[in-house]
């Protein structure tokens, strides 16, 4: 709101508010409409569609756009996902009891990675807040808070593994320090919503004090980040960002999870996106998690995008999991019972934060209560796996055998869940199951719960049918048979009598309003009951206020219950997904070992065999790698012969085999990988002025500078943005060093066009060469999609443009070209020999073929002797090249 020249009361308290809050749109509530000045009214306008006026104040003008209060839940999603910060300022007093200008304040500071709104929220993804600090010597410190849910974490690490992290939380925001703006955006930027924050917040003793005091601790040993000095600035700047956006109630934020880097395989940012994990690439493409994510909780769906992004790679904690999934398959019945229980299960995380940060309403409060009912269920039908698997083992050794780790598994997460049978039977005692959304509604406690709300309700509710017998019995005493009674806010209750009856009306009623056709009068009788309605209503919703305070009180004291069920609900629900998946797909049990060999056994590739046409069936490969005899695998091929999906299918099936996940083989022994690497395709970077042969070179960089000996390394068409020779030299290079590695010797699959490469398997013991075969039939090519050994001599490239759809000239051109190049081996480098190829006028005669069936047919015709043919062997040939010339 601009000044004016005389600044109105309500122009300075609006002034003053916004002052304390520049960055944020601010949402003024005036009256039953929140209203935006200024710049933020133009702002809001555009992004919400809602018009935009203007208003004289005093001798100048200033913009407002405003919508009504109760479309707050429709409007303020559409702000935050545009990225604003919004600043919601509410009314903290009655308009009517307030003296003077109404009191007002900002209640909260929704941001896009600070908010509890559901609208806001996507149910399936974590909504995450993130703090980078950038200390010395590449070193950073990073946290991640999902406020929703209360889920904290912090780690810390080079500038490639923060940037890693941020690409697999993909944060709504990220918080950093003001003076390193910079090289923020130099290293991060472009891609989030971020806030800059002052150098003073990113304090250690600063961060630590912020931390000991949120958990009321002494230390930080106990959570593991003692010694993370870098990673506890950062998730200090977080609490602090809390209490700036007014969020001060977040008793649900009950720990600190430290990420640990050895523990997780090492996925860098261009692996996460040419995998297509979370997102495809290409518009209307299948991510991975498409196909795998078969959960039925909200909580789930979560939990299965942080195991995706972090695979394991300790070998027992993955064989626990798979073990897991091997017992839903084996037990169809108590698998299909988890299930449905799952599914009658809602969002445990955020309704349990909601109630510890008093924001839970009536109807979300049920919500709890039936989620948490399915908790018995599912203990009764775990126990009940056990005992069966208890029982085949007995049978099995004739002897009581301890369970494995994975039955260990499931009997604690069993007996770790707790039905919190007090909290559920005093919803259930209390509550209505229909009970309203908003809690000043009006019915929400049952019958039998309080006395007087009962006999208050007797009254309010129950006020009609009192009326209409007050009607019916002054009807027959003084015989007024129009006689009806009503309400109106001026009069309150009144009995209304038409003027034809005007005589009969007793004495004692007293008029107060006259019509045209009637006259109105109240009683003493009518004016105590009217007192007694208002004032029940009155303390109705006072009482119902009282008694759900308590609910949501004692439900207070079950957080990190809840929160614990939740963790384990959500981990069962991604393992019964992968039980799901592996039942419908044929997926097998992938064997994990520590040696250093890959062997798969006709793999496939799990997003495309679904999504290929009815009646096709995808064509499986084998895949072997290890250290010693066959460490680097050269494929050749055509062009969409299946080169890249045999690549991608196999960095799938290692990344599924370490989730703990069944993989799309018939066989699969996997070694445990430490590092996933892709360099599968690329485009320009023109924002930061890189070519596409620059971003090649940069993600290939970063895959020689991070080699560990059990990384797997997928590399697709190296070299190919600059000239051949070029081309060949690099790849060739980065094949030689890869082999030559005395520290390690990371598996690697390299797919390239460059049949040059093949001849280092002669002079390399460990590079083996291997084709994606096809078949060529009468000049067309057949894609068998079938790895053998050996290498491929051509790439067919011309033909997949001819199929593509190339105009045909162009087709012919470019066999012709090609010929001759072939012929002259013409490159780049020796330029002074293009100019022998061949003109093209485009004339083809028979005699200057640029067709291979033309050259076919000038062969046949140089072969003939016209002084020895007789007139029917001429005929004849005549027919035969006739035929040639119609294929």
């Amino acid at each position: 709101m601009a000044k004016a020249n005389k600044e109105t009361p309500l122009n300075k308290q609006y002034n003053q508010i916004k002052a304390k809050y520049p960055g944020a749109l601010l949402l003024f509530r005036v009256g039953d409409f929140y209203e935006t000045f200024g710049e933020d009214a133009i702002r809001a306008s555009k992004i919400l569609g809602i018009v935009l006026t203007r208003r004289n104040n005093g001798g100048s003008h200033e913009e407002l756009a405003g919508f009504p209060h109760h479309s707050l839940d429709n409007y303020l999603p559409k702000l935050v996902r545009a990225g604003e910060r919004v600043a919601i300022c509410d009314q903290l007093e009655d308009p009517a009891a307030a003296k003077g200008i109404v009191k007002r304040g900002v209640t909260e500071l929704v941001t896009p990675g600070v908010s509890y709104n559901d609208n806001v929220l996507d149910t399936r993804r974590n909504n995450y807040l993130a703090a980078v600090h950038i200390g010395g010597d590449d070193l950073y410190g990073i946290a991640f808070l999902d406020i929703s849910t209360g889920e904290f974490m912090t780690s810390q690490g080079n500038a490639a593994y923060i940037d890693k992290m941020l690409q697999g939380f993909s944060p709504s925001e990220v918080l950093f320090c003001k003076k390193h703006k910079q090289e923020f955006s130099q290293l991060f930027g472009g891609k989030y919503h971020t806030y800059q924050l002052e150098d003073w917040c990113f304090g250690y003793d600063y961060g630590y004090e912020q931390l000991i005091t949120h958990f009321q601790t002494t230390t930080l040993k106990g959570y593991g980040i003692e010694a993370m000095q870098l990673g506890i600035v950062a998730a200090g700047v977080i609490l602090h960002y809390l209490k700036e956006t007014e969020h001060r109630e977040i008793a649900h934020i009950g720990r600190i999870t430290r990420l640990e880097e050895e523990k997780y395989v090492w996925l860098d940012r261009f692996t996460v996106r040419n995998l297509e994990l979370i997102y495809a690439q290409q518009e209307g493409g299948v991510p991975l998690i498409q196909i795998l994510d078969q959960t039925v909780t909200p909580m789930g769906a979560r939990l299965l995008r942080r195991w995706m992004v972090l695979p394991l790679k300790d070998k027992l904690p993955i064989e626990e999991r798979l073990n897991i999934v091997g017992h839903f398959l084996n037990n169809r019945a108590i698998h299909e019972s988890v299930v449905g229980c799952l599914k009658l299960i809602g969002d445990l995380e955020r309704l349990i934060s909601k109630v510890a940060v008093r924001r839970i309403n009536p109807k979300e409060l049920v919500q709890l209560k039936r989620s948490l009912t399915q908790i018995g269920p599912i203990k009764e039908s775990l126990h009940k796996l056990l005992e069966k698997e208890r029982k085949k083992l007995q049978k099995d050794t004739d002897t009581e055998q301890a369970l494995s780790p994975a039955l260990e598994v499931l009997l604690k997460y069993a007996d770790q869940l707790d039905t919190c049978k007090e909290l559920v039977d005093k919803i259930e005692n209390e509550l209505r199951e229909d009970a309203p959304i908003l809690s000043n509604q009006g019915r929400m406690i049952k019958k039998g719960v309080d006395a007087e709300l009962d006999e208050l309700h007797a009254i309010s509710y129950e006020g009609k049918d009192y009326l209409l017998q007050l009607q019916n019995r002054e009807i027959e005493r003084t015989g007024i048979t129009t006689l009806k009674i009503a309400y109106n806010k001026v009069f309150g209750y009144y009995l209304e009598v038409t003027h034809v009856h005007q005589n009969k009306v007793p004495a004692e009623w007293i008029r107060k309003q006259t019509l045209v056709n009637a006259e109105r009068y109240i009683t003493p009788e009518l004016k105590e009951y009217e007192e007694k309605i208002i004032n029940a209503e009155d303390s109705i919703s006072s009482i119902e206020s009282r008694l759900f305070n308590e609910i949501v009180l004692a439900a207070t004291q079950h957080v990190e219950i809840i929160q614990k069920n939740a963790a384990i609900i959500s981990s069962l629900d991604v393992l019964s997904s992968f039980a799901t998946v592996a039942a419908k797909n044929n997926y097998v049990k992938p064997v994990i070992t520590e040696g250093n060999v890959l062997d798969i056994k006709q793999g496939r590739h799990p997003v495309i065999e679904q999504q290929l046409p009815v009646g096709e069936s995808y064509v499986p490969n084998d895949v072997y790698l290890d250290d010693a005899s066959q460490q680097i695998i050269i494929i050749t091929g055509p062009n969409m012969a299946g080169k890249s999906a045999l690549l991608r299918q196999t960095a799938l099936i290692v990344l599924m085999a370490q989730m703990g996940c069944y993989v799309p083989a018939k066989a699969a022994s996997i070694g445990l990988v430490d590092k996933i690497f892709t360099r599968v395709g690329a485009s320009d970077n023109l924002s930061r002025g890189e070519s596409t042969f620059m971003v090649e070179m940069t993600e290939t960089a970063s895959i020689l500078n991070n080699l560990s000996d059990r990384s797997l390394i997928l590399m697709d068409e190296i070299g190919r943005g600059t000239s051949t020779y070029d081309g060949v030299s690099i790849a060739w290079a980065i094949t030689e060093y890869l082999h030559s590695q005395k520290e390690c010797r990371p598996k690697t699959l390299f797919a390239t066009h460059y049949h040059e490469l093949n001849q280092l398997s002669e002079d390399f013991p460990r590079i083996k060469n291997f084709n994606v075969a096809v078949k060529e039939v009468d000049n067309k090519v057949i894609f068998l999609r079938k790895l053998k050994p050996g290498g491929s001599a051509h790439s067919f490239g011309i033909h997949v443009a001819q199929i593509a759809g190339m105009p045909q000239p162009i087709v012919l051109r470019a066999s012709e070209i090609m010929q001759h190049l072939e012929k002259e081996h013409v490159t780049q480098e020796h330029s002074k020999k293009i100019k022998e190829i061949p003109k093209n006028n485009f004339q083809l005669s028979i005699f200057e073929p640029a067709d291979p069936k033309m050259e076919e047919l000038k062969e046949k015709l140089s072969l003939i002797d016209v002084n020895t043919l007789s007139p029917i062997e001429a005929l004849l040939k005549l027919n035969e090249f006739q035929k040639l010339i119609k294929k």
